[in-house]
């Protein structure tokens, strides 16, 4: 009987034994884990290995590169998990030129800033200078001659916000081609007069367009294109398409 329970007190300490060693397993585990957190933590953050190495700039022909890099003031060194992109985006979109950016972190220690720059649509004559405007009203570029690509806009305000600034630039970007590469003039007292100016085409002489408000670009650049087929629409001067149910000329 001793025998027998002295061979149970024996079998069941390696059962015991057994029963410890889980608990010990998962603070192993824990530790190690823990440890390699720490561990990716100091690459990321701590070390030299993943730090910013050299910023690379694409989509740029108004913004010099150096101008924009200085504008974006990404330090080299800066480890590159600690770049804060928004931030890098914000000041790069300041640069007037510059309609959006996007920021991207290229491991193991590139930034690469993508831009968007703005595109002249029209320019506004100002103190014997041409600022070129794009289609929100912000000024792009300027310089001393009008620019022979752009037609020249004629507005009391020009500058965003200006409902006859953006009226007139609504126009102009609605325009189909056929039209828009013989506009020369945009005039726009008010928001719904505005008023084009056409180069000579075709066998016949400059045009005046009296389009109205933004809207309906296709049916009233139709009604253009037909009365000018016509021998009175060719002898005019000037089409009032402003309400496309009745057009005059004159």
């Amino acid at each position: 009987m001793a025998q027998t329970q002295a061979r149970r007190g024996r079998a069941a300490a390696p059962a015991a034994q057994d029963g410890r060693r889980p608990r010990w397993r998962p603070i192993g585990v824990t530790l190690l884990v823990l440890a390699l957190l720490a561990a990716a933590t100091w690459v990321l953050l701590g070390s030299r290995l993943l730090v910013v190495r050299q910023v690379e700039v694409s989509g740029t022909e108004l913004v010099r590169h150096d101008r924009l890099v200085a504008a974006a003031g990404v330090r080299l060194g800066l480890p590159l998990a600690r770049l804060d992109t928004d931030e890098v985006r914000a000041r790069v979109q300041r640069i007037r030129e510059v309609e959006s950016a996007t920021v991207r972190r290229v491991w193991p220690g590139t930034v690469r800033i993508e831009v968007r720059e703005r595109v002249p649509l029209v320019a506004v004559e100002r103190a014997g200078r041409f600022w070129q405007i794009d289609r929100f009203g912000v000024t792009v570029t300027e310089s001393a001659q009008r620019p022979a690509a752009l037609p020249v806009l004629n507005v009391a305000a020009p500058r965003p916000g200006d409902p006859a600034t953006d009226a007139a630039l609504r126009v102009v970007q609605e325009l189909p081609e056929r039209l828009a590469r013989r506009l020369t003039t945009v005039d726009a007292p008010s928001p719904e007069s505005v008023t084009l100016r056409l180069a000579a085409a075709d066998g016949a002489g400059p045009l005046t367009v009296v389009w109205g408000p933004p809207g309906r670009a296709e049916e009233k650049s139709r009604l253009v294109e037909a009365l000018r087929r016509t021998p009175a629409g060719r002898s005019a001067r000037t089409i009032d398409v402003s309400s496309p149910e009745v057009v005059t000329t004159r």
